[in-house]
């Protein structure tokens, strides 16, 4: 069987929402729907979920990745309830989570690592009708910001709502440099009460 026929039969069999690998060859990852409800107002923006929470299927499930910490400790929840309970309890703040990313090619959970030939922007025109109340993006990290302004803002209607945008600090391990209590901080904006000016002045 050939390369390409051998990708395509495992991504169909994988049917979009997990890591796969077929004979050693890497094939095409794909990311999770969104955490929301039409209400949502925030929303958090990573940039392809890593190798760890594609076989949990859970955002953010590497252990060593502070995100649960850092959201629940900001909007008051409890980071060691069960994956469903902590996702409802974002969208009862009226938060949303996704991935700039729909699809790509990666060998291990890094950012760096991704093939940006392989590149598939998620459906943000889409995601927006549909929640047209959000009025602020926050990117987990340099690498969700960069890809979303170049994948998926020049494609955004002219007009459309106002959004900011703020890149706050990624919450992966791999990028330890920034303590954890300046990241509560800078991740306060997550909180849809916080204005941007005033978050910043703290």
């Amino acid at each position: 069987m050939s390369l390409v026929r051998q990708v395509g039969k495992v991504a169909d069999v994988c049917h979009r929402h997990r890591a796969c690998f077929a004979d050693g060859f890497m094939t095409q990852i794909f990311s999770f729907p969104p955490i929301s409800r039409p209400d949502a107002q925030v929303l958090i923006l990573g940039s392809m979920p890593g190798v760890m929470s594609l076989r949990l299927q859970q955002y953010y499930g590497h252990p060593q990745n502070a995100f649960w910490r850092i959201v629940g400790e900001i909007l008051g929840f409890d980071a060691n309830l069960g994956y469903e309970q902590r996702t409802a309890a974002l969208v009862e703040r009226k938060v949303a989570v996704w991935d700039v990313l729909e699809a790509c090619v990666r060998e291990g959970s890094l950012d760096s690592a991704i093939d940006s030939a392989s590149i598939v922007a998620n459906d943000f025109p889409g995601f927006f009708a549909r929640h047209s109340r959000i009025r602020r993006v926050c990117f987990n990290g340099a690498t969700a910001e960069r890809m979303y302004r170049k994948k998926v803002l020049p494609n955004l209607a002219t007009g459309s709502q106002p959004i900011e945008y703020v890149r706050l600090p990624s919450t992966s391990p791999a990028h330890a440099g920034v303590p954890f209590a300046a990241k509560v901080v800078a991740w306060r904006l997550t909180n849809a009460q916080v204005g941007v000016q005033t978050a910043l002045k703290k």
